[in-house]
């Protein structure tokens, strides 16, 4: 395959793996630590006006789901990429913190997560999984 074409299907199965990740433990977070008494969950509206009753266990999943989804997505991109590995893994990671973003301005949350959750949740957890991922198949070390 192409160099290309094999840097343009790890991004796509970076985000890809790394958004099923994602999506899946924010569903399994809500059976592990329910939403709190009287909290709405079930549309974005009442998510928006249900926030004020969420405490800092309700946010573990949130975080976990962000950067570990981020975490396997840059790994994926890393693993597949032809060359400059740790460019497509962080690459990987400013998607997803752009998401991030995105999701914060969708829907308000306190001011400590959203700073902790932009800060280590997405661009170290792209360096982590490129890192992880930095040795190539042939054993050489990239520069």
């Amino acid at each position: 395959m192409k160099p290309v074409y094999r840097n343009i299907l790890s991004v796509v199965a970076g985000l890809l793996g790394g958004g099923i990740l994602n999506m899946a433990l924010v569903e399994v977070g809500g059976m592990v630590v329910p939403a709190p008494a009287g909290a709405d969950v079930t549309s974005m509206e009442s998510l928006k006006a249900s926030m004020h009753l969420f405490t800092p266990i309700n946010f573990l999943f949130p975080f976990l789901a962000h950067a570990l989804g981020t975490l396997v997505g840059a790994i994926l991109a890393a693993l597949i990429a032809a060359d400059h590995k740790m460019l497509f893994a962080l690459s990987i990671g400013v998607f997803f913190l752009v998401g991030g973003i995105l999701n914060i301005l969708m829907l308000p949350s306190p001011l400590w997560f959203t700073l902790f959750d932009l800060v280590v949740a997405y661009i170290p957890m792209g360096y982590l999984g490129g890192l992880i991922c930095r040795k190539s198949k042939t054993g050489n070390r990239e520069p």
